[in-house]
């Protein structure tokens, strides 16, 4: 649990490689919400979904490594991703399975 701690919290995605930031607060302004068992939920443009997370080390750094099942405009989607914490920041990737995938950087909510 100890290892959670950083990354447990609401997250502001404030930039995607992929999309624009328009793209990304379609619906509302994106997120990915940590909880401290490491279950919880994000949303990007109209892609939704719950989060199942555990932290993993990755050389020296830990690692918040998560599966996701929800949804993209009602259809069933499901995918997988990761984040490391650097300078504050949540840095990671997300996977939409058999489709897109994206770097994303997002800044805690305080």
């Amino acid at each position: 649990m100890k290892l959670m701690k950083p990354f447990t919290g609401k997250w502001r995605i404030v930039e995607m490689m992929v999309w624009d930031q328009d793209y990304v607060d379609m619906e509302v302004p994106g997120f990915i919400n940590i909880g401290s068992n490491g279950i919880e939920r994000f949303q990007l443009d109209l892609v939704s979904g719950d989060i199942d997370g555990r932290v993993e080390p990755c050389g020296n750094t830990p690692r918040f490594e998560f599966s996701w099942s929800g949804q993209d405009e009602n259809d069933p989607i499901c995918g997988r991703g990761w984040a490391v914490i650097e300078n504050g920041e949540l840095n990671g990737r997300i996977y939409l399975h058999l489709a897109d995938d994206s770097a994303l950087r997002a800044i805690k909510n305080r």
